[in-house]
């Protein structure tokens, strides 16, 4: 049986925030925050990167939103791969992770500290 279009809810600007945020929290976000939260070099270096991801939105001149930090988020990997990186297929050894990846930490805790959904870890 076909639905009609008019009866199919389009995806929303939030779905796809909302979309962006967990699957970036599920792929660097989970891990690499429990990491940092071990390790205070870290730490230090993800708490550098948020400094500048908010400085980069204007966040002390008005508030940090999701879709704000997701669309910063999709920038960084866009631009990334333009330059040849791509997501780790791994397991991240979070010592030696690179700028990106840190980077994309940084977007996970300010989505963190905005009272988001929290991302769930992916289904076995």
């Amino acid at each position: 049986m076909r639905v009609p279009p008019d009866r199919v809810p389009a995806p929303t600007a939030v779905d796809s925030t909302r979309s962006t945020l967990v699957a970036l929290a599920n792929a660097v976000g989970l891990d690499g925050l429990a990491a940092a939260n071990a390790e205070p070099g870290l730490l230090a270096v993800v708490d550098q990167h948020a400094a500048a991801v908010r400085e980069s939105l204007h966040g002390d001149q008005r508030p940090l939103t999701a879709a704000a930090l997701a669309g910063y988020a999709e920038g960084v990997r866009s631009a990334a791969g333009e330059h040849g990186w791509s997501p780790p297929t791994s397991p991240v050894d979070w010592s030696e992770a690179d700028w990106v990846l840190v980077r994309l930490l940084a977007v996970c805790a300010l989505t963190a500290v905005l009272g988001t959904p929290a991302p769930q870890p992916p289904t076995l």
